[in-house]
């Protein structure tokens, strides 16, 4: 080991340089990174919504809009083929995704179903494109009648059509507002997601995004009103559309010209009255058609129709010929600004309905970096000092591998051009508590060849090679949670997975092979006579507790304290957040003086939206308000947020953060979060399995069963939000209290080889006294870090830091109490035959 190849060495410092040099760009302001020089990297990290402040949409494609136009439009086709081409009398109903043709004559039975073929085009083709789906089946009844029914691929299809087409043209919406950097992607097959950083005006980008903009000219009944036609019966081929002054018009259903033909669409203001207005050019085609239809049409009224709204409906004085033309309503100089970037953009192929929606104010986003930043100084100045006072020198080193990892997590995440969340934060604070485990897993060994009678350089050499296994099976277990919280978790969960996974990562390099590194460079330096790795003992050496004399009183305990739990759950239940049981949570701040809670009731509740709770949340300046979800569904949702915002700001407050979850994606979010704790649990069980014996697996996998359920007890008793990051929080848990298991499991493994005639009991208990240091140090570390992000952290986080500290503290009692002494109730006792067959897996191989 002192003698480190040059290679090694230079893979280290190029690791360390590569490390730094990706981190510096985000410690340059974004206006001077230009000036860097070009072989340096530019890439800086993201930030998430929730630190610099936006706007999240999850849109979703109206299914049924899109099968009831389809039906509408194949009725329409039908009766075109029937009646107009083939001369065949019928009547046509609609039911759901299917028509029912019923004709006069039967006798015509085979040429209508022959004729009606033409409608079957597989649906690609008819998009545009090559081969395709059925979209539907056409048959024939035994009683004479036709049916025709979407079928549901075909269905899928136009859906995954249509919000192809609607990502188009919902990011050239975004991109004419004048956003930076905006995410628009595709999630599934019938939704789109919209993150736009640094907008947080999100009513404003709801109306541009959610609007079909479908801009449609009809010639308005020049004889009949449409109160005269509610009288007298609508004449054939008209409907009554609202109009925007609140009045109601009858204009015809044919279409007299499409926004299709649009090419340019501009705000403005009317010379004469200085009214603002909107401007728009046809092409063309348009241009041509638009000037027949005004000169055949003089005298009459001409109606500018905005998803089925008459915006205007000017008359025509005389034939407007070049294409160009202007639309006057109740305009302000942003709604036709808006209108225009909506013209101008296209109109949407069917309606998107929001079911989720974010927003954080700039204010908010600062206000929660000023607490990461805080949290993650205070935490990591707290494990170095105290890795300094418990290893002294070995804890500089300790210290020096800790800051790099950090350096090599900000680093990883810029090159990757990663996005940084408030939950991301917390998991490189977590990092922090947990990174050194490794280190406190090497020394703590090193002293034990120590005592055993070994020279320095033996006991630092066995130190290393004996706690590798250790280490890679508890970051491995770690790992796997990280991964189930990326794949099944969404948006700042996410992000906290993968820091947390990248944070893993960095720490086995750090934290075994560059501290190795530097202890024999330094060891070959120094050759100090004596090995003095702890500077200040926090548990004497000789320490030898019978711990598992006390496992019938544990599992007492335990059961006590799990039922208890399971109580407080059935009786009591959890306070859910919006996450899980939808409705809306907006953050307000008073602009002067502390807030007035019993005010703000009194203002929301005279809103009459159902059950609404207005609570203090962080400082007496802030307040919290929780509207439960709204009987008219997503719609009624957004509508009473909306309410609520007006409500509060007409006296004295500021948004600054906003959620929604509609029924639809709280439901999904529910059954995601626990699919990926049972799923964490099982891939635990099979990874332990593999890794040791089956009654290793069960007793780990009953140790995080028992932590899981202590856990729900303490949001159960506390009243602590129960959301999406508690969810993560659990999963945290999980990697954690394996961690803690296997490193005792494999000092069991490896005591099994050496002690074969050694009772089980005594086995276990000196196994978990030579383990027990080790856990009693990282335990302070990482609770430590995380006491940072309880107190600094900031309120929006303190719910799901608080579940994590709590987490280490049953996760080390479950450790030592339940997972080790189950080991015994499982009989444990083939353990000639179980070493052997782990010989022959490790080929000899000590931990």
């Amino acid at each position: 080991m002192l003698n480190s190849s040059p290679l090694r060495a230079t893979l280290i410092v190029l690791v360390a340089l590569a490390g730094i040099l990706f981190t510096l760009p985000n410690f340059v302001a974004p206006a001077t990174l230009n000036n860097l020089p070009d072989w340096l990297p530019k890439k800086q990290i993201v930030l998430g919504l929730d630190l610099q402040g936006g706007s999240h949409l999850l849109l979703e494609v109206n299914r049924e809009e899109i099968v009831s136009e389809r039906i509408k439009e194949l009725r329409r086709e039908a009766r075109t083929i029937l009646a107009n081409d083939n001369a065949i009398g019928h009547l046509i109903k609609t039911e759901g995704t299917k028509l029912t043709i019923e004709l006069t004559d039967p006798e015509n039975l085979q040429t209508a179903v022959s004729a009606l073929q033409a409608l079957d085009v597989p649906l690609s083709q008819a998009l545009g494109g090559v081969g395709g789906v059925d979209e539907m089946i056409i048959t024939q009844t035994p009683d004479d009648l036709i049916t025709i029914e979407l079928t549901e691929d075909g269905i899928a299809e136009r859906l995954s059509s249509v919000v192809a087409q609607s990502i188009e043209v919902v990011r050239r919406r975004v991109d004419e507002l004048g956003t930076t950097e905006p995410t628009i992607q595709r999630q599934g097959n019938d939704r789109i997601l919209v993150q736009v950083p640094g907008f947080d005006d999100s009513e404003r980008l709801k109306d541009v995004i959610s609007q079909t903009a479908r801009l449609t000219f009809h010639m308005v009944h020049p004889t009949m009103s449409a109160a005269q036609a509610k009288i007298q019966g609508l004449p054939e081929g008209t409907m009554i559309l609202p109009s925007q002054d609140g009045g109601e018009e009858l204009v015809f259903e044919e279409v007299a010209i499409g926004g299709e033909s649009l090419v340019d669409s501009q705000p403005g203001f009317d010379p004469q009255t200085s009214a603002p207005i909107v401007s728009f050019r046809f092409d063309t085609r348009g241009g041509v058609k638009f000037a027949e239809i005004t000169a055949a049409n003089i005298g009459k009224r001409f109606a500018v129709v905005l998803d089925n709204q008459v915006i205007t409906a000017p008359v025509i004085n005389s034939a407007i010929p070049g294409g160009s033309g202007q639309i006057f309503g109740n305009f302000t100089a942003e709604s036709a600004n808006d209108l225009a970037v909506l013209l101008r953009a296209g109109a949407l192929p069917a309606t998107l309905d929001i079911i989720e929606e974010r927003s954080v104010g700039p204010s908010l986003g600062a206000d929660s970096v000023a607490a990461g930043e805080t949290a993650g100084l205070v935490g990591g100045l707290l494990v170095i000092i105290f890795m300094v006072v418990a290893y002294g020198t070995f804890g500089v080193f300790a210290n020096i591998s800790l800051v790099l990892n950090v350096t090599l997590i900000l680093g990883t995440l810029s090159l990757l051009g990663a996005t940084l969340t408030l939950p991301g934060i917390a998991g490189i604070v977590l990092t922090i508590g947990m990174a050194v485990d490794a280190n406190v897993l090497i020394y703590e060994r090193i002293r034990e060849e120590k005592r055993a009678g070994r020279s320095a350089i033996q006991a630092i050499e066995a130190g290393f090679q004996r706690a590798f296994t250790t280490i890679l099976d508890a970051n491995v277990t770690t790992l796997i949670a990280a991964a189930i919280l990326f794949f099944l978790g969404s948006g700042p969960i996410r992000g906290f997975a993968v820091t947390l996974a990248i944070g893993i990562i960095t720490t086995l390099f750090t934290a075994y092979v560059l501290t190795q590194f530097m202890i024999s460079r330094w060891y070959a330096r120094r050759r100090p006579k004596e090995l003095k790795i702890a500077l200040l003992k926090f548990w004497p050496e000789d320490f030898n507790l019978e711990f598992m004399n006390f496992r019938k009183l544990a599992y007492i305990f335990s059961a006590v304290l799990i039922v208890g739990s399971l109580s407080l759950f059935g009786a009591k239940g959890l306070n859910l957040g919006i996450d899980f049981k939808g409705g809306s949570a907006i953050e307000v701040q008073s602009i002067e003086g502390p807030a007035d809670i019993a005010q703000l009731r009194e203002i929301v509740g005279a809103l009459d939206l159902g059950d609404v709770q207005v609570q203090e949340f962080g400082s007496e300046k802030d307040v919290l308000i929780r509207v439960e979800t709204q009987p008219g569904g997503d719609v009624a949702q957004q509508e009473a947020v909306t309410k609520v915002i007006d409500a509060v700001e007409a006296v004295g407050y500021d948004r600054r953060r906003s959620e929604v979850v509609g029924p639809t994606v709280s439901g999904e979010l529910a059954q995601t979060g626990t699919l990926a704790v049972v799923a964490a649990i099982i891939a635990v069980l099979g990874y332990i399995w593999m890794r040791f014996e089956w009654q290793f697996a069960v007793g780990a996998v009953a140790a995080l069963v028992h932590d899981v359920l202590l856990t729900i007890g303490l949001f159960a008793i506390t009243g602590l939000e129960f959301n999406l990051a508690s969810i993560a929080a659990i999963l945290t848990i999980v990697g954690y209290s394996l961690n803690d298991t296997v490193v005792i499991y494999d000092r069991v493994r490896e005591n099994l080889r050496k002690y074969r005639k050694m009772s089980i009991p005594e086995l276990l208990n000196m196994s978990v006294n030579q383990t027990l240091s080790r856990t009693i140090l990282t335990s302070i570390t990482t609770l430590l870090a995380l006491g940072a992000l309880v107190i600094f952290g900031g309120e929006v986080i303190r719910s799901f830091t608080i579940a994590m500290a709590w987490g280490v503290l049953v996760g080390t009692y479950s450790t030592i109490f339940i997972a080790s002494p189950l080991l015994i109730n499982f009989n444990l006792t083939q353990r000639k035959e179980a070493a052997k067959k782990e010989e022959r897996r490790a080929d000899g191989a000590s931990v």
